[in-house]
């Protein structure tokens, strides 16, 4: 017989945690209510240890010591607990907790939890009473008529979670119907890793074995889906609680025997088992032929992924379980597989005991990469431990320290062959900085950073920048680099590209390097080229910061070069913003304007007629009603007034302006029928010392 067994096989973390807990306190005189575990065996086994079972908190004795269980309890229960003076030592699964504190913050924002799951199971009665008002749904076909006739306003936010042993594809139908009515929706993937990972082993065992085996306990919800899960793909399988169920006549014609258990089937359990296929019936190593058939039938089958062992398997139970039980320590090399992605972390499946997670500033140091973009679930990777828990079963992993040993002879590569590289400044000290270039820091003195002398180092932080390698020292893991050397090479190729192109009245998009009284200074590529300050703005400026900034990003233009000298005269203002061209365009000589007075003078008033352009109303062009020393007798700056074009001198640019034409116009006299030749009519209104024709 050929044997493929689940590397996970047996108790997840949590349960593991829970029988620790109980171990410890069983001795001393301990409760639980119900079960601490799904496993009649098991539980048999703690109750001889000293672990009494309640199934009211009434029938627990006041004062006593009580284990929460891994499936976790409502709030109420705690708080009787606490009445009765009991205590509380919790063993709540880690994962069910998170699922309890998501519920609870939840309903503090005002969102309305919804649990997936199977109301009647211990963990979800537990999840739902963490906080008021929690909707449970058992499947999709539940899910529609809650929608139907219960949900609340399709604007309420709602919260979803997963009971932890649920199916992937179950709970995802049910999502995909909430989705479809509720637009502020937040999803937490909750399906413990753990279990995830042994249900996908069972997909991919099922689908190439001719019988599955498996063992736990008929009350355990996990252990039951996993038979479900082997029955969609297997004819035969085979459930047994004990060694003593294993009837192996049941299993004389299979060939290739896929076998995995539940998450509260303790070891003990099936290394009876175990015991009992070795003795009995004759168990061979895979053979390399048999081996390829097996892999042959994964590729054949798309619905079920292939396991994750592809070796040869042990040649007996004991071996296989021993691997499966490998112990990790701080500074191991791991390889697993990503069970899901979060938003802090990824949890990764190790194929051991061991709940494996990397925090999501473990992956990687680039702030703008999505964990999406570096890994995907299903996706093989290859880790660093940083440290191992084994009170909550958990292993933290590093995917950039490892990729950090990797690079380091890359590093080296690009000294060598002088190839720039890539990273993040991520510290400033009194001497430079520090790029994280591949998960190896590398030291940027000061005076290569490429900064100006003033600016602030704190500047670059976070930022991503391109530098060259310049120093690898390996004795004392030293590397320094050169931000400014590949500043120097870039604008180096790209002065020697403008040059080559340069033109007069070519555009350029430039960058404003500097200022001075007499213009700015702008880089076009590598070359600085100087807007002298009579280019910046067709209106009157004293100083060029009345326009620009350092740093500003402007369109300039090629006025003239020289080659030689190395120098470049550019332009700003464009032609058609020509104030005098927006004149001319509209106003002629006798065109009436509204204009603002701007200055005073003696001899007469400076008028804005439209922005960049003025015209002077000399002091005897003000009025005609009395004669006037200054024209601050009767105007006053900002004042706006009707004026007539009276000239306009194209070569120098100069308009006059007159407000006694206006007013002469507005009196002159008006004619009408005269009753004889000899009879004038005048206008009322004009001066009496007018004299007519």
């Amino acid at each position: 017989m050929y044997l493929r067994i689940a590397r996970t096989a047996g108790f997840c973390y949590g349960v593991r945690r829970a029988i620790s807990i109980a171990e410890q306190e069983a001795p001393g005189g301990c409760w639980v209510l119900g079960e601490l575990i799904h496993n009649r065996m098991e539980m048999d086994r703690l109750r001889s240890l000293g672990l009494r079972s309640a199934a009211r908190v009434e029938e627990i004795p006041e004062g006593s010591t009580v284990l929460i269980r891994s499936h976790g309890e409502p709030e109420a229960t705690y708080r009787a607990l606490e009445a009765r003076g009991c205590r509380v030592v919790d063993a709540t699964c880690p994962n069910v907790s998170r699922i309890h504190r998501i519920v609870r913050e939840a309903a503090r924002k005002g969102r309305l939890p919804i649990v997936i799951g199977d109301r009647d199971h211990p963990e979800v009665r537990g999840i739902a009473g963490s906080a008021p008002g929690v909707v449970v749904l058992r499947d999709e076909a539940e899910t529609e008529k809650w929608l139907r006739e219960e949900a609340p306003d399709p604007e309420t936010p709602i919260t979803v979670v997963f009971q932890t042993t649920e199916i992937r594809e179950h709970v995802k139908k049910c999502a995909e119907s909430l989705k479809k009515v509720f637009t502020n929706q937040e999803k937490f993937d909750t399906i413990c890793d753990a279990t995830f990972s042994r249900q996908k082993e069972a997909t991919g065992l099922s689908a190439i074995c001719d019988a599955m085996l498996v063992v736990g306990d008929r009350s355990s919800a996990n252990t039951r889906r996993l038979a479900e899960i082997c029955a969609d793909r297997c004819t035969t399988v085979i459930f047994a609680e004990t060694a003593s169920e294993l009837h192996l006549s049941d299993l004389k014609d299979v060939i290739t025997l896929g076998v995995t258990a539940g998450a509260s089937t303790p070891a003990w359990i099936i290394k009876e088992v175990c015991a009992k296929m070795t003795e009995e019936l004759k168990i061979e190593e895979i053979k390399e032929e048999a081996a390829e058939a097996v892999e042959a039938a994964v590729e054949t089958a798309p619905a079920a992924p292939a396991p994750q062992e592809t070796e040869n398997v042990p040649e007996s139970f004991d071996e296989m379980l021993e691997k499966s039980f490998k112990t990790l320590n701080n500074g191991d090399k791991v390889t697993g597989i990503v069970a899901s992605i979060g938003t802090t972390e990824i949890t990764v499946d190790l194929g051991t005991k061991h709940s494996g997670y990397i925090p999501i500033s473990e992956l990687t140091d680039d702030p703008d990469v999505k964990p999406e973009d570096i890994v995907q679930v299903g996706q093989e990777i290859e880790t660093f431990v940083i440290r191992v828990n084994d009170v909550e079963g958990t292993v933290q992993l590093s995917k950039k320290r490892l990729d950090a040993v990797k690079n380091w002879d890359s590093i080296e590569a690009a000294r060598e062959e002088r190839i720039p590289v890539e990273g993040i400044v991520t510290e400033e000290n009194k001497g430079g900085i520090v790029v994280n270039v591949k998960g190896i820091r590398v030291f940027v003195p000061a005076s290569q950073t490429g900064l100006p002398k003033d600016a602030p180092m704190s500047s670059l932080l976070k930022t991503k920048v391109q530098l060259r390698i310049t120093e690898v020292n390996h004795a004392r893991r030293r590397v320094v680099g050169s931000i400014r050397a590949v500043q120097y090479e870039a604008r180096k190729a790209a002065a020697e590209k403008t040059w080559a192109e340069i033109e007069e009245g070519k555009k350029y998009k430039g960058v404003v390097k500097s200022l001075t009284s007499y213009g700015a200074f702008v880089d076009i590529g590598g070359v600085d080229g100087m807007v002298h300050v009579s280019e910046l703005s067709w209106k009157r400026i004293h100083n060029p910061a009345e326009v620009l900034k350092v740093g500003d990003e402007i369109e300039v233009y090629v006025i003239s070069f020289d080659k030689e000298k190395k120098k470049i005269s550019l332009g700003y203002r464009k032609a058609e913003d020509n104030p005098w061209v927006k004149f001319t365009s509209q106003y002629q000589i006798g065109s009436v304007a509204t204009v603002k007075i701007v200055k005073l003078m003696d001899f007469g008033a400076f008028a804005e007629i439209v922005p960049g352009v003025d015209g002077l109303i000399h002091v005897s062009q003000i009025t005609n009603e009395r004669r006037i020393g200054k024209p601050s007798e009767v105007l006053t700056e900002g004042q706006e007034v009707d004026v007539k074009i009276t000239n306009i001198d194209e070569e120098n640019k100069k308009v006059s302006l007159s407000i006694r034409a206006l007013m002469d116009e507005q009196r002159a006299p008006v004619r009408e029928e005269p009753a004889d030749e000899d009879t004038v009519v005048y206008d009322t209104e004009a001066p009496t010392d007018y004299q007519g024709e």
